[in-house]
């Protein structure tokens, strides 16, 4: 069967009422959490090389406000709602974080949503 999905307020409600697979909640998982480790990775290697230039205290905070605005930036990407997930893949697959053959094994359906999304963004 063959999931419609909505855009707007209809999609948010369509997205919550989707079932996942105990499998697809695995690979889920595992796609999500290797993408926010190589984001973190990103930010850690982005403060140490910001670190090592510092030299005046002004610089140091400015290291500390890029800082914030990381955290702020992965902490609204990166949403394990099952009801937001499908976004969270689609945003992830355009910005090059995830590959869609690293969800291999969620629905067609699930999968051609991301697709789909991903190639509007």
């Amino acid at each position: 069967m063959e999931i419609s999905f909505p855009s707007g307020k209809d999609s948010y409600s369509t997205m919550r009422q989707l079932k996942w697979s105990s499998t697809e909640k695995v690979i889920a998982r595992r796609c999500f959490d290797q993408a926010l480790q190589r984001e973190l990775s990103e930010a850690i290697q982005s403060a140490q090389k910001m670190a090592a230039k510092i030299s005046h205290a002004s610089e140091l905070w400015e290291l500390e406000r890029h800082l914030t605005q990381l955290r702020k930036e992965i902490d609204r990407k990166y949403d394990y709602r099952y009801s937001r997930l499908l976004l969270v893949f689609s945003d992830l697959v355009q910005e090059g974080q995830l590959d869609l053959a690293d969800l291999r094994g969620l629905s067609e359906d699930k999968l051609r949503y991301i697709r789909q999304h991903a190639e509007a963004a």
